[in-house]
């Protein structure tokens, strides 16, 4: 009798058990973890909206030094302009395009901004590329030895404001960085048509410029890069 009681407690502990997996919420393992949370980072630029990727202001910070005063200045680029989706290779050079495309780009996505003076004008590029690994590859292969970073985005010019005339002959000064799967391609110039000069010879110009175009490239890819949380049921994919 004790023999089978005891079995019959066996038994039940072990369909207990069998209840409380199918009821309770599921435990992904590591590896899922990191699939799920790839898989969420690199649909992020279907899922967001394009005035969320791109949105209708973006501040950025103009150094101490460069207005000679004791504290930075916080400014604000406000958008003129969305570009529609697009392959890769039409909004950069044709050695970005080649490099891109060695590394399985799969679309890009454009945006041009005006800053608080309306002097300056920066077009913000977002390369979308198959995952992590790849957008390191080609943003190393951007910025390697030798590659001039300025002909590698192309403006996105506005009709009808005063970015009409940013060309590519008006591109300054440009930015790439990698951010999860997309790669962040920036490049400023001013809104008066000036072809490139030498930004060095301006104090001010150059710092303002630097920090547009680098207030403009961690803002993207803060917004598209930015690590998922670790997936949990319910709510998660495979729940």
């Amino acid at each position: 009798m004790v023999l089978l009681l005891g079995l019959g407690l066996c038994g039940l502990a072990a369909a207990a058990v069998g209840v409380a997996h199918e009821v309770l919420p599921r435990q992904f393992t590591a590896g899922q973890e990191r699939q799920i949370m790839a898989w969420d980072m690199t649909r992020r630029w279907r899922a967001l909206s394009a005035g969320q990727i791109f949105p209708a202001a973006i501040a950025y910070r103009v150094s101490p030094q460069a207005v000679n005063a004791s504290q930075g200045l916080v400014l604000d680029a406000h958008r003129l302009a969305i570009s529609p989706t697009a392959g890769c290779a039409s909004g950069v050079s044709g050695r970005a395009a080649t490099m891109l495309a060695a590394d399985h780009c799969l679309a890009l996505l454009r945006a041009t901004y005006l800053d608080s003076s309306g002097s300056m004008v920066v077009t913000v590029g977002v390369a979308v590329l198959q995952d992590s690994q790849a957008a390191a590859a080609a943003a190393r292969a951007l910025t390697a030895r030798g590659q001039d970073l300025a002909l590698a985005l192309r403006a996105l010019p506005v009709a009808g404001t005063v970015a009409s005339g940013f060309g590519d002959g008006q591109r300054q000064l440009s930015d790439v960085v990698p951010a999860g799967p997309y790669v962040i391609l920036t490049t400023a110039g001013f809104t008066d048509g000036r072809r490139q000069v030498r930004l060095a010879s301006d104090y001010y110009y150059d710092q303002e410029m630097t920090a547009l175009v680098s207030g403009l490239t961690l803002a993207t890819s803060n917004r598209l890069g930015a690590q998922p949380s670790i997936p949990r049921c319910p709510g998660s994919p495979g729940c």
